[in-house]
């Protein structure tokens, strides 16, 4: 949350204040949603009511549908884009819900605020060609290297290997413990969003990165308060995010042709290949673990595109 939306959020009135606090409370208990969800919301509501505030409205029975169209077009005035615009609508509806719910306003009068639905841009993915050599790729090691840089070279050639075979987000990777890896079926124990779990198939290359690692690399990194975590960063703790991130930039810009992608793009590329592959559109949301099939749709968007551009370039009347 920005300096701004904390002033803003201090100075609410109490009978805005308390309601909002109270909204949050159940997205963190109720619906279980992550502290970097919950303060996105917070900001778009905090937004929402310091303009109810600006309009004269002290309570949330002050709150209206021109109050919320106002915010919104306030929003685009300044430069929200159609995705923000979508979101903070989301906001809006998810607390008049609340409030209706709660019996703290008679009617939900976020039902008939309507929202442009965003611009859904398809994202950069890996050939199979390109995602091999970004896999299989060297990863030289002087030959005077420490034992710790031996493993840091393991675990950044697994790291890749799993975001690509396995589709898991970054969050969903760096939290995988020992025990959550089931060899003998090759299945990943993942908690994705919203506390959900799901297990994932890697392949067997994969696992060949993974045996390494245990093997060879993992013990030369691991320290006594390292934990159960499955990968380590170089002081033996749980590894950061951003050290994968940058991992897989590095992996994937070193490959000719290959555009700079970080761990979402694997993913991407995962979902893509194994729906060309002749996967059904369930099986991929479920790999993936989305709520809604409607978030997987885009993977056939994707391919569809790809297709036509291989027709374009290849098709001698195309």
């Amino acid at each position: 949350m920005t300096s701004r939306t904390a002033a803003m959020r201090a100075a609410l009135p109490v009978p805005l204040a308390e309601p909002l606090e109270g909204w949050l409370d159940h997205l963190r208990a109720e619906r279980d949603l992550s502290e970097h969800t919950v303060r996105a919301y917070a900001g778009d509501v905090v937004s929402l009511l310091d303009h109810l505030v600006r309009r004269g409205g002290s309570r949330v029975t002050d709150l209206d549908l021109p109050a919320l169209r106002s915010w919104l077009a306030l929003g685009r005035t300044r430069g929200d884009g159609r995705s923000t615009t979508a979101r903070r609508a989301a906001s809006a509806r998810s607390f008049t819900a609340h409030l209706r719910r709660t019996g703290q306003t008679p009617d939900d009068v976020g039902l008939r605020l309507a929202s442009p639905r965003p611009h859904h841009t398809l994202p950069d993915v890996l050939t199979a060609d390109q995602a091999r050599a970004v896999a299989e790729a060297p990863r030289p090691v002087a030959e005077d290297a420490s034992p710790a840089e031996v493993a840091v070279g393991l675990r950044d050639a697994l790291v890749v290997d799993l975001l690509y075979a396995s589709g898991v987000r970054v969050g969903e990777l760096v939290g995988l413990d020992l025990d959550d890896v089931d060899h003998g079926r090759r299945l990943l124990r993942v908690l994705g969003k919203g506390r959900k779990e799901r297990s994932v198939p890697f392949g067997v290359p994969a696992e060949r990165a993974l045996r390494r690692w245990l093997d060879a690399g993992r013990p030369a990194l691991a320290r006594g308060d390292s934990g159960p975590a499955l990968l380590l960063g170089v002081r033996g703790r749980r590894i950061d995010p951003r050290e994968v991130r940058r991992v897989v930039h590095a992996a994937t810009s070193a490959v000719p042709g290959a555009p700079d992608l970080g761990p979402h793009g694997l993913r991407h590329t995962a979902a893509t290949h194994v729906l060309e592959g002749g996967a059904d559109l369930r099986s991929v949301q479920e790999l993936l673990g989305h709520a809604s099939l409607a978030t997987t749709q885009i993977y056939t968007h994707v391919t569809v595109e790809r297709l036509r551009a291989v027709h374009a370039s290849a098709h001698p009347r195309a």
